[in-house]
């Protein structure tokens, strides 16, 4: 099989996508903004052919270099993993002809509030939520829902550019932080009070094969507001328990009215007074290396799951689920430059044969904002067989482990 890759080599871990389908035998041809030079050794190996262009998500020049690719051999599938080269990718696909994720379905999985709008309408628990053109409709929607509220980009990928919206004072100045007042739609719904958590897939042909349940503690829009917390992300390997039954159908039931085919899903969803509600989903993986989490918690190559399902139509190796695992975020304790770490033998002589991976900055590193994600500056990736002590270990690192900043 011929697979294009869409940008193989940004960010890093592009890299196992190129691995694992080139392990399935596939040619896979690289399409990128960097230039064949800087291909690593194991990336030229992994590529049977490499196409430079001015961007990934100039559908002009994407097309061209596809049909280009076209001319010289067949084209099976033409693949993205990144949130923002989706909907390039499935224009492409459309105009050439390749199978894969179709324009409508990424539409409805980037645009949140066409996304509401058809899971709604398919019977599925969403918040209340609409487009917002002008500043009117966002204060017409505020005036009939109420408050709180959480204004979005339409189409923004986890909480960059997310508000959250408590009084008319504060909407009017989101209208102006926005771009709102400037003529910039943005995506406005009530806020849900509950637990956050996501459910990410492996599907063929609209079928799930693989799924993973995934813990956020806090919620998201707290952990990027807040530079004490030290914000963890915690897989399950309960995921069989009766309590889970709900959200693994409701993945099943977006999966459909969506219609995506054969494709990694990333759902996002809430639990709380209102009982169980969808939140977003995206037709790609899960960001901050959790495939490399699933990886950790189920002993196997999600990559190459996630490659043998494009190439070869079907999955091969089941997960473990002996272990749970998670990703806890260590903030420096002001902006500047890293100066050193505390508690981290400590942490080690109790837990290193837990600790999976740690990424740990070294001093004279300059720090970046608590709201550039969970990866932004140290973090470590643990492990334990039973889930509650893993959430007691985590908590424990966030309360020994002190990153220094001057």
């Amino acid at each position: 099989m011929n697979v294009i890759l869409i940008e193989p080599c940004f960010p890093d871990n592009q890299r196992e996508f190129a691995r694992a389908l080139h392990a399935t035998g596939a040619k896979v041809i690289g399409i990128g903004e960097r230039p064949e030079s800087h291909l690593s050794d194991d990336m030229r190996y992994w590529l049977f052919d490499y196409i430079q262009i001015d961007s990934v998500v100039n559908e002009a020049s994407l097309l061209k270099a596809v049909q280009f690719v076209q001319s010289k051999l067949w084209v099976d599938r033409l693949e993205a993993t990144i949130e923002a080269h989706i909907m390039a990718a499935a224009k492409v696909r459309e105009a050439t002809g390749i199978p894969g994720t179709s324009v409508r379905t990424a539409y409805l999985c980037r645009d949140k509030p066409a996304m509401k709008e058809a899971l709604r309408e398919a019977g599925i628990s969403c918040a209340q939520s609409t487009r917002a053109e002008t500043a009117k409709d966002a204060r017409d929607f505020a005036k009939a829902v109420g408050y709180p509220l959480i204004i979005k980009p339409p189409d923004g990928a986890g909480a960059a550019g997310t508000f959250r919206v408590e009084s008319d004072a504060e909407l009017d100045h989101v209208i102006d932080e926005s771009g709102l007042g400037a003529g910039h739609a943005v995506a406005i719904e009530e806020f849900i009070e509950g637990h956050e958590g996501y459910i990410d897939t492996i599907t063929i042909d609209g079928e799930v094969r693989h799924e993973f349940i995934t813990h956020y503690y806090p919620n998201v829009l707290e952990a990027m507001r807040e530079r004490w917390i030290s914000p963890q992300m915690v897989t399950t390997n309960r995921i069989d328990a009766p309590g889970y039954a709900e959200v693994r159908q409701m993945t099943r039931d977006v999966i459909k009215v969506l219609d995506i085919g054969t494709s990694a899903t990333h759902m996002e969803w809430f639990f709380g007074p209102k009982g169980l509600k969808f939140s977003e989903i995206g037709c790609r993986p899960p960001g901050v290396g959790q495939w490399d989490v699933y990886n950790a918690a189920n002993e196997f190559d999600l990559y190459y799951e996630w490659a043998s399902a494009i190439v070869r139509g079907r999955v091969g190796t089941p997960p473990s689920r002996r272990y749970a695992a998670g990703m806890i975020a260590l903030r420096p304790d002001s902006d500047g430059r890293i100066s050193g770490y505390s508690g981290l033998d400590e942490i080690g002589s109790r837990y290193g044969d837990c600790i999976v991976k740690a990424h740990l900055p070294d001093p004279g590193t300059p720090t970046q904002a608590v709201e550039a994600g969970y990866m932004a500056n140290a973090w470590m990736r643990v492990r334990h067989p039973d889930y509650d002590e893993l959430r007691r270990i985590l908590d424990e690192i966030g309360r020994t482990v002190q990153v220094h900043a001057n």
